[in-house]
């Protein structure tokens, strides 16, 4: 019997797999009753043409047009009873309705989307309610630039799910990320090369300033990545999926007061605004001299001679807050 469930095929397994099977039902059952009705490729196209849309370099406008895509970055999301989901860029509409999907499912759960091009703002709830007219009350769409927007536009959305722009990506997740301290965790479709960015931790090649702000508000993980053939049109750049949950700022040095973000992302700039200097050479202009810089990184306990490349978010928190010691 023991090996039997080791196997997968002792009572365990099978009820196990009958579970599953249950509420894959009830999931289906749910959807249908939803009625949401996923995008595909067509689709897109037709809707795009019809309003006369093109997609844009300058709005960063790369369409997913594959809905196993959109079904995984939803799965991903991993909405709960309550939640409401933040969507950034939702274009025509793909990943929306694979996240309003979701958010039936869930139960209560509700969804806004941030739109910064007013024809296809304008044109999203239309395709909201033909595609899913039972759950179309569900889903609020504001034009505007994510990079603007906070509470008194969006209120206080718990989860975020977003193919963000390319060429604004890092500067619309650390903006959401401070106005909207509701924001607790996500999921973001980036540039292969700015993932690995967001997830980088000190001394990889590739960690910088982006890695270490977005470390102050949220630990981030690589979710996977995202081939260039489900994107409308193909981008001449690799995808990947990064995950974030957000965790309390750090501390300052002992004996201090922890430093404010503004602060901490002050010493960061500055150490890596020339991050081939050391710590004591590239904070001088920061501290007022590289005398003082010095003084203050013993203070913190952080050696002169280090580079920023080789500080955690903590450190530098330390560096800043030692300022008012």
């Amino acid at each position: 019997m023991r090996d039997r469930a080791r196997s997968g095929t002792g009572p365990n397994a099978q009820l196990g797999s009958s579970v599953r099977r249950i509420w894959a039902r009830i999931r289906g059952v749910v959807s249908a009753v939803a009625g949401v009705r996923l995008l595909g490729a067509r689709d897109i196209r037709d809707i795009a043409g019809r309003i006369g849309v093109r997609p844009t370099k300058k709005l960063g406008q790369n369409f997913v047009i594959e809905q196993g895509t959109v079904r995984q970055i939803a799965a991903l999301a991993g909405v709960r009873p309550g939640d409401l989901i933040l969507e950034v860029g939702p274009g025509i509409g793909s990943l929306t309705l694979a996240l309003l999907d979701a958010a039936v499912g869930a139960g209560d759960a509700r969804l806004v989307a941030v739109e910064i091009d007013p024809v296809l703002a304008a044109e999203l709830p239309k395709t909201i309610a033909d595609r899913a007219p039972e759950s179309a009350g569900r889903v609020d769409v504001l034009t505007a630039d994510a990079l603007a927007v906070g509470e008194a536009e969006v209120g206080a959305p718990t989860v975020l799910a977003a193919n963000l722009p390319y060429n604004v990506s890092v500067p619309v997740l650390l903006n959401l990320l401070a106005a909207l301290p509701s924001l607790a965790r996500g999921i973001v479709m980036v540039q292969a090369e700015v993932a690995d960015r967001m997830c980088a931790g000190p001394g990889s090649r590739v960690y910088g300033a982006p890695s270490a702000k977005l470390a102050w508000y949220a630990s981030a993980r690589s979710a996977g990545t995202v081939p260039r053939t489900v994107f409308w049109p193909v981008p001449n750049v690799d995808s990947k999926l990064v995950q974030f949950t957000r965790h309390d700022p750090p501390a300052g040095a002992s004996g201090a007061a922890a430093a404010s973000r503004e602060d901490v992302f002050a010493v960061i700039e500055a150490a890596f605004g020339q991050r081939r200097k050391t710590l004591r050479a590239a904070l001088a202009g920061w501290a007022g001299s590289a005398p003082e810089a010095e003084r203050l990184l013993r203070l913190a306990g952080v050696d002169p001679g280090a580079r920023g490349e080789s500080l955690t978010v903590a450190q530098f928190a330390r560096v800043a807050a030692a300022r008012s010691m």
